[in-house]
C-alpha cells in the first residue's frame, strides 16, 4: 500500500475542542467567609483571648453589682484563693493536653503535704530536705499514674480514678487521720509557711505563691511553645498515632507528662501548707473539679492538643472572681456553685464550636 492510499487520521469532535476546555486548577477552598467564620478561627488560634474578655468582662460587672469588688483588699484575696488552684491547674493543663485528665492531683498534693509536715514537724528532718522528699513523693505518685496508662494501656480518667482512691487511702493511714497545727509549724518548722508570706504593693497583698505561680506559668508557657518536649505534648493530643509515625516516643512522652504534673503537684503542697497555715489530710478536697474548671474555662480542649498554660491560670482567676463577687453581691453558696457548673458547660460548647472550625 502506498503513501497515499494509506488511511487518513481524524481528530473527534471531542478531542478538537480540547483547547477551548476550561485550564483552572479545581479548588476546594471554603466559600464562607463571614464574619462568625473569621471570628470563630482566630478564636481557636489564640484560646486565652476567650478566657481574657470573660476575666474583664466579669471583674466590671462585679464591680457594678458589689462596689467593694474593685477594692484592693477583695482583689488581694481572690489572688491567695486562686494560688493553689493555680498550680494543680497547671499540672491538670499538661495532662489535658495530651487529651489525658487526671482526678488524683487533689490527693497527691495533700499527700506530700503531709510528708512534708511529718517530717519537718514530727520527726525533725530540716525543713528543706522535707520539702525536697514530699516533691518527689508527688513525682512518684505521677510517675506511677504515667505508668499505668501507657504500660496498662488503660484510660487516664479510669487509671487516676483508681489511684485517686489509692492516694486518699494512704494518706489517711499515715496521717492516722489526724493533722499538723499551725503553733506546731511555726514553731518547729516554719519555713513550711514561707509562701504564704508576701509585701505590700500599692495597698495591695501580695504572697510569695501568687509570684512563684507566675513564674512557673511562664516557664512551661515557654516549654510548651519553644521546646522539642512542647510540641511532642501538643503532636499527641492532636493524634498520638499520627505522633508515634512522626518519630515521637509517645509512652517516654506521656510518662513524663505525668511525672512532671506529679512534681507541680508535690511543689504545690508547699505552697498550700504556707495558704492555709495547717496540714490536714481532709484538705482540698474540692481541688480535683477546681483544676478542671479552670483548665477548661481557660480555653484548653479536653480532647486534647490545643489549650494555653496563661488561659488556665486566667481560667483560675474567672472562678475566683465568680465565687468572691458572688459573695460580696450576697449570693448563697449553692447559687455560686451553680454558676460555676455553668461556666463549665459553656465552655464546653464553646470548645465544641471552636472545634468544627477546623472541620
Amino acid at each position: 500500500m502506498s503513501a497515499d492510499e494509506a488511511p487518513t487520521k481524524t481528530i473527534s469532535d471531542f478531542e478538537a475542542t480540547l483547547n477551548k476546555a476550561d485550564t483552572a486548577v479545581a479548588s476546594f477552598e471554603k466559600d464562607d467567609k463571614t464574619f462568625i467564620f473569621k471570628l470563630r478561627n482566630f478564636l481557636r488560634r489564640n484560646p486565652t483571648m476567650i478566657p481574657a474578655l470573660v476575666l474583664l468582662l466579669s471583674i466590671a460587672a462585679f464591680s457594678l453589682v458589689a462596689p467593694r469588688f474593685l477594692g484592693v483588699g477583695a482583689l488581694s484575696t481572690i489572688l491567695k484563693q486562686v494560688t493553689v488552684t493555680g498550680f494543680v491547674a497547671l499540672a491538670q493543663t499538661l495532662i489535658i493536653l495530651t487529651a489525658g485528665i487526671d482526678l488524683s492531683v487533689g490527693a497527691i498534693l495533700v499527700l506530700s503535704s503531709l510528708v512534708m509536715g511529718n517530717l519537718a514537724v514530727v520527726t525533725g528532718v530540716p525543713v528543706i530536705m522535707a520539702v525536697l522528699i514530699g516533691i518527689f513523693v508527688g513525682g512518684i505518685m505521677g510517675l506511677i499514674n504515667g505508668l499505668l496508662v501507657t504500660k496498662m494501656r488503660l484510660p487516664p480518667f479510669i487509671v487516676t480514678l483508681g489511684t485517686l482512691s489509692i492516694f486518699e487511702s494512704i494518706k489517711l493511714w499515715y496521717s492516722q487521720s489526724e493533722s499538723i497545727r499551725n503553733v506546731d509549724i511555726e514553731e518547729k518548722a516554719s519555713g513550711l509557711l514561707f509562701f504564704g508570706q508576701g509585701f505590700n504593693f500599692g495597698g495591695a497583698s501580695i504572697s510569695y505563691g501568687g509570684i512563684t505561680l507566675i513564674l512557673l506559668a511562664a516557664l512551661l508557657w515557654y516549654v510548651l511553645n519553644h521546646t522539642a518536649w512542647g510540641r511532642h505534648v501538643h503532636a499527641i493530643g492532636d493524634d498520638p498515632d499520627a505522633a508515634m509515625l512522626s518519630g515521637i516516643k509517645v509512652d517516654r512522652t506521656l510518662i513524663s507528662v505525668y511525672t512532671v504534673a506529679g512534681l507541680i503537684c508535690g511543689f504545690a503542697a508547699w505552697i498550700a501548707v504556707g495558704r492555709v497555715g495547717s496540714i490536714s489530710p481532709i484538705a482540698f478536697s474540692d481541688v480535683n473539679l477546681a483544676s478542671i474548671t479552670a483548665v477548661v474555662i481557660g480555653g484548653t480542649s479536653l480532647f486534647g492538643g490545643r489549650g494555653s498554660i496563661i488561659g488556665s491560670v486566667l481560667g483560675a482567676l474567672i472562678v475566683g472572681v465568680f465565687i468572691t463577687g458572688l459573695s460580696l453581691a450576697g449570693v448563697d453558696d449553692y447559687w455560686q456553685k451553680f454558676a460555676a457548673g455553668c461556666l463549665v458547660i459553656i465552655a464546653v460548647s464553646l470548645d465544641q464550636w471552636l472545634r468544627r472550625a477546623s472541620q
